[in-house]
């Protein structure tokens, strides 16, 4: 890879204007300019970012923390982050933790060595002490999303109305047994169980919570609910990879859908159109909610005096399909 020296040596100009005309100086010669110009591109120089970093300028790098790449919604969040970025000139680097807060920690051990401009992060535990003294001794702009962190700028949706929405469609489809597949410190779970309280004040004795995220497990919980009822059972998950996992072993335990169990899952990934039957899920506003956390890590590097915190949540949409979809009268 050609060098600023080579630069210089090959177009007969010192080495300081060189590094003047390549860090976008306009007061040189425009003769000398265009001719150092020239001679990169016929060479393909590529800056030090990193070197540059050291000297005071921005790297253009965004570093992006989440918990499972794996998880096709987090690959389309990458997606947009990036294309934000992209349009303001800016390129990221990927983190993925694995929902493993030591893991996470070495990530932004990395990401301090890096000199990234900002971060954009999916905090493992957001409330977590060690987190917050982390995040704080990186000493660049962060924004949180799809969490919401106090303290921190925070981009994510509003859980517990996205909760409500699932829990309010399976109501009026007439299920009559409810039940919740993931982590109960959720919000989404708490919207789902106060949005069916409202409706229907004995739901508690109608309700059965799985936690663990183990098939055999999932398969047994799943075994004795619908052993001790004929009743439909509307059934709720964390997101639309359990969603996925349920349908499958419901199918394999003869559980007609929708006319015994509903499903509905959430994030509305691009799986949901390709099962049969189509998944019902909870849409987030993942497009949106991207472009408005780069645009305010962005802002936050433009304006490095605003100690203003912005705390915005954005609002869920239900796709309702097949999966919970019952038609009228059905028992």
């Amino acid at each position: 890879m050609i060098t600023m020296a080579e630069i210089a040596r090959l177009t007969g100009v010192s080495q300081p204007t060189v590094s003047r005309v390549l860090n976008g100086n306009k007061t040189v010669n425009p003769e000398i300019r265009e001719k150092v110009l020239a001679c990169a591109r016929e060479h393909d120089f590529q800056p030090n970012v990193l070197a540059q970093s050291l000297v005071g300028s921005r790297t253009k790098l965004i570093g992006v923390i989440v918990t499972d790449i794996g998880n096709a919604f987090f690959a389309d969040l990458v997606k947009y982050i990036e294309q934000e970025a992209g349009k303001a000139g800016y390129s990221i680097i990927l983190f993925n933790t694995g929902y493993d807060a030591e893991h996470e920690k070495e990530c932004l051990d990395v990401v301090r060595r890096y000199r990234v401009d900002g971060l954009v992060l999916v905090p493992v535990d957001e409330n977590a002490v060690q987190w917050r003294s982390m995040v704080r001794k990186l000493e660049i702009p962060v924004v949180v999303i799809t969490r919401k962190a106090s303290g921190v700028d925070s981009y994510y949706l509003a859980h517990d109305e996205a909760g409500a929405l699932a829990g309010r469609h399976l109501a009026e489809q007439g299920y009559e047994e409810y039940l919740f597949l993931g982590n109960t410190r959720d919000m989404k779970y708490r919207g789902f169980v106060d949005a069916l309280a409202k409706i229907r004040p004995d739901f508690g004795a109608h309700l059965t919570v799985i936690t663990t995220k183990k098939t055999e497990e999932i398969r047994q919980a799943l075994e004795e609910h619908f052993k001790k009822t004929d009743h439909c059972t509307g059934i709720f998950t964390y997101n639309d990879r359990r969603a996925i996992q349920a349908l499958g072993i419901l199918e394999e335990m003869g559980i007609r859908i929708p006319e015994q169990a509903g499903v509905i899952g959430f994030d509305n990934t691009y799986i949901c159109e390709y099962l049969y039957p189509r998944l019902s899920s909870i849409a987030q506003p993942i497009e949106e909610m991207a472009a408005l956390t780069v645009q305010r890590l962005i802002h936050r590097l433009d304006h490095p005096d605003d100690k203003s915190v912005i705390d915005h949540p954005l609002h869920a949409e239900l796709i309702s399909r097949e999966s919970s979809l019952r038609k009228r009268g059905e028992k």
